[in-house]
């Protein structure tokens, strides 16, 4: 095969990869799904709707939205939602390379966040007003869910962990910011006290969020709130930063690196290389010379 021949079936295949939608599921967390398109130029809906809520994040080209008895032409920086059963439809204006990021939300789940952050428990789903929004923080913040939730590089035991909190965090910060709750928060600093104390003790375990609501005996949206405004960091990052004490008292006592890794609950001594250098500023070995 010639270069110009294999340099042709490149771009074709490229092409090919950049039209094709790509899903993101997981067993752990089955109450969210991401999809995500790169060239949707040809990619064409007819009128549906979905069980679920769903939002997304338009990255690139301009379609016509339409939603219920609604049309707008958007584009790259624009958020669309949509609620449960909403008839819709989003289609390229032709020949433009149209892209976005899209999360779908189970309505059960989403429902008992907006109880935890304050609607009855009496009520059902709470419908979301606006149709579409322009805000820059939560046009980031699908990005960013949608980058967390398909980071092939995460670890295996505190991957779900920091996924989950991303979610729940993400869903929190849109129900307030566009329907909002106004319900005072409770003081829960013992409480908050009981889930850093829970986890400085357990962190070389494999924590799922559940085990840390329970030992603090607060929500997962509260808790998850609260302990990033207390501490200044989420419980996952937390978890990681007390691995990282862990092992550097490991290594000032002179153990091999790969096994302080393992003991302190990483993937493999790779993992625990970038970590400690993210936060230490130098490396494991560094460190224990």
């Amino acid at each position: 095969m010639s270069r110009s021949t294999e340099a042709a079936s490149e771009t074709k295949s490229e092409a090919k990869n950049a039209a094709a939608p790509r899903f993101w599921r997981s067993d752990a967390l089955p109450f969210i799904e991401a999809r995500s398109i790169d060239d949707g130029r040809n990619v064409c809906y007819a009128k549906h709707s979905h069980e679920t809520f769903s939002i997304g994040a338009v990255t690139g080209g301009r379609s016509v939205y339409l939603n219920r008895h609604a049309k707008e032409w958007i584009g790259a920086g624009v958020v669309v939602l949509m609620n449960p059963d909403d008839v819709h439809a989003c289609n390229p204006v032709a020949g433009e390379r149209w892209s976005y990021r899209m999360l779908h939300v189970d309505v059960a789940w989403l429902t008992k966040l907006q109880h935890e952050l304050g609607f009855s428990e009496n009520h059902a789903f709470r419908a979301f007003s606006q149709i579409m929004t322009l805000d820059a923080a939560l046009f980031d913040g699908v990005n960013r869910l949608c980058a967390i939730l398909a980071d092939e590089n995460a670890d295996a035991q505190t991957g779900t962990l920091r996924r989950e909190s991303a979610v729940i965090t993400f869903f929190s910060d849109l129900q307030q910011k566009l329907n909002p709750a106004r319900v005072p928060e409770r003081d829960a600093s013992t409480q908050l006290a009981r889930a850093a104390e829970f986890i400085a003790e357990n962190c070389t375990r494999a924590l799922k969020l559940d085990d840390v609501c329970e030992a603090a005996g607060l929500s997962a949206s509260h808790l998850i709130r609260a302990f990033k405004q207390r501490y200044g960091m989420t419980p996952h990052a937390y978890l990681i930063n007390r691995r990282i004490q862990y092992s550097r008292a490991q290594l000032r006592r002179g153990r091999l690196i790969a096994d302080v890794a393992l003991d302190a609950g990483f993937a493999d001594q790779a993992h625990l290389q970038r970590t400690f250098k993210r936060l230490v500023a130098a490396t494991p070995g560094q460190y224990r010379n």
